[in-house]
């Protein structure tokens, strides 16, 4: 059976997308230090998908085919993660594509990985 592993993000600046994301989801990384073109990050208490950071000059796609979704507990939990993550270097999306009733906030990391804040309360 499969099971997924690590999800895989490109990065020009790995170090600056390993500070970010260490710091968004308390991750640390797996074998003790961050390289110039790869790292490896995982949850501090070692359960959980990992995410690795590689060196990309891939340009960041505008409507990216995969991306992460964070879940909230309800909207006040996403509207403080989201301000937690934009103290951290996120910037929020001016996202074209949100339903009337969306239950996601778009933000790009400081590389400009785009992922969703979801609020999972929301009906």
């Amino acid at each position: 059976m499969l099971s997924i592993g690590t999800i895989v993000m490109g990065a020009a600046d790995v170090r600056r997308a390993a500070e970010f994301w260490s710091r968004a989801l308390s991750y640390v990384p797996r074998d003790g230090e961050v390289k110039d073109d790869w790292v490896v990050l995982v949850p501090t208490d070692g359960s959980g998908v990992g995410l690795a950071l590689g060196r990309s000059a891939t340009p960041v796609q505008e409507h990216p085919r995969i991306h992460l979704d964070l879940y909230a507990g309800d909207a006040a939990d996403q509207e403080a993660e989201v301000a937690r993550l934009m103290s951290l270097g996120a910037e929020r999306v001016d996202w074209d594509l949100y339903p009337d009733d969306a239950d996601f906030i778009v933000l790009a990391d400081p590389e400009g990985n785009r992922f969703c804040v979801i609020d999972t309360s929301h009906g």
